[in-house]
């Protein structure tokens, strides 16, 4: 039978964890808009960009904690539907902290788990990751019959507990409600990276990156492809997933089609990560990566320097294929439409604000001043008197010296000042340091844009903290 486009959403109940994010609050505004009863966003968060926006919206905004059982249980009261978005430790300083990431990742599932049986919540979606299934293994035309990576063998912890989660949530599927009659449906939606207008994981480090002149390595050859989903095409997909749980359709008999699985989710458009952000670092006039390095190389400086190379970026062929014989998704936004209007929120962003120099230029500012300052005033201690002949080499004289160090340093007082005055007039993001004014205005400016346990216990009440 075929399904109406807002089935199992109008008059309905919805909450979404994690929902003060760029994922959580588009959905919740989708809800909205297809008619909900009711959409509560739940979230660590008090405040994001996009709490104004649902408040107005009609949205209720829910702060609490999933790794804390009674916010999970008062929040799930009432509702019909929960989309389990709320993670922890995908990228940044958060992913060493393994203890609050299994606590997020792993036992907060378990409270909401164990909540969904409580208060008969019917339906859950999941938001996983591909990396239940990849660690830096090449995989090409993979699809959801793929084993889960083996759990000691992710290289984060952030894959592990997804994984981990992942699995909890698909075992408990038609489990029986404690208190009432019927049956607990789940399944699991494993989006690719995501982007769009607004999104704040991916893009904007590799734009800041860029905007410092700090991306000059293509890694791996151009053959190494990964996928990619639209924001809308993401959102859509979990709302079909939400209408696949429904129990109640007339002419369909036994489990819901979509309960207990999991599903790939992308454009559909496998591309390699550099001829992906192609067409973005080129309309924001930022300089594209030049050379090449190899894979090896890069890993050993990843380990030099105690950064992380994205292993989708590396040495993994990332091929993967929707099932069809689940959801009815395909992509409603293509990759060309989808970073048009990327590219669009980018420019208009970067309207609103200065650039500063590059990390180049800073450098060979700090390197000048130095040595000026070395040759017109310093002893000669050290490596002094070398910055002292290599300066009297250009500028034959010490009154010299002196003099163009002092013009200098008066031109970039002037500057900073002009640079200060700019930023507060359109650019109050570089200027709110130690300004309230500045401050509020930042505020306004981000308003604008728009992740042996695995046992068959019914129960999850048992469960203190995670290894």
């Amino acid at each position: 039978m075929h399904l109406s486009e807002n089935e199992g959403v109008e008059d309905k109940t919805f909450l979404v964890t994690g929902g003060l994010g760029f994922v959580g609050s588009t959905l919740c505004l989708e809800l909205v808009r297809r008619g909900a009863r009711r959409v509560r966003a739940f979230d660590f968060r008090p405040e994001s960009p996009w709490s104004d926006d649902l408040r107005r919206q009609g949205v209720t905004c829910i702060r609490g904690d999933v790794s804390k059982k009674q916010d999970v249980v008062k929040a799930l009261d009432g509702a019909d539907c929960v989309f389990h978005l709320a993670s922890y430790g995908m990228s940044g300083k958060e992913m060493l902290q393994y203890g609050r990431v299994d606590e997020i990742n792993i036992n907060g599932t378990c409270h909401v788990l164990d909540a969904c049986l409580e208060h008969g919540v019917s339906r859950l979606v999941y938001v996983s990751t591909y990396n239940v299934v990849f660690g830096g293994k090449e995989i090409v035309n993979g699809n959801e019959a793929l084993p889960y990576f083996p759990l000691d063998d992710h290289v984060d912890p952030y894959g592990r507990s997804k994984s981990i989660a992942e699995q909890l949530v698909l075992k408990s599927n038609g489990r029986p409600f404690k208190e009432r009659k019927g049956r607990f449906y789940s399944c699991a939606i494993r989006p690719a990276a995501i982007y769009g207008p607004g999104e704040e994981r991916h893009l904007p480090r590799i734009l800041k990156l860029a905007k410092l002149g700090l991306l000059p390595f293509k890694i791996g050859s151009t053959n190494v492809k990964s996928d990619w989903v639209y924001i809308d095409n993401l959102v859509f997909a979990l709302l079909l997933a939400s209408m696949e749980l429904l129990d109640d359709i007339p002419g369909r008999q036994g489990q819901p089609i979509a309960a207990g699985q999991a599903y790939f989710i992308s454009d559909g458009y496998p591309v390699n990560t550099f001829e992906f952000i192609r067409p973005l670092l080129k309309s924001l006039d930022y300089d594209l990566p030049k050379l090449s390095l190899a894979v090896p190389h890069a890993l050993f400086l990843g380990k030099l320097f105690g950064f992380s190379t994205h292993f989708c970026w590396c040495d993994s062929l990332l091929l993967v294929s929707q099932s069809k014989g689940g959801t009815r998704y395909s992509p409603m936004v293509s990759p060309q439409e989808g970073m048009a209007a990327t590219i669009a929120y980018w420019k208009e962003r970067k309207r609103r604000t200065v650039d500063g120099p590059t990390i180049y230029t800073w450098l060979f500012v700090v390197i000048g001043m130095t040595m000026l300052l070395c040759a017109a005033c310093m002893p000669d201690i050290g490596p002094v008197s070398l910055f002292r002949a290599i300066s009297l080499f250009f500028l034959r004289s010490i009154q010299i010296i002196r003099v163009v160090f002092l013009l200098s340093m008066v031109a970039h007082v002037c500057e900073a000042v002009y640079a200060w005055q700019l930023a507060r007039k359109i650019d109050p993001v570089n200027a709110r340091v130690g300004d309230p004014i500045a401050d509020n205005g930042y505020m306004s400016s981000q308003a604008f844009s728009v992740k042996q346990l695995l046992s068959s216990s019914p129960s999850f009440d048992h469960l203190g903290t995670v290894m």
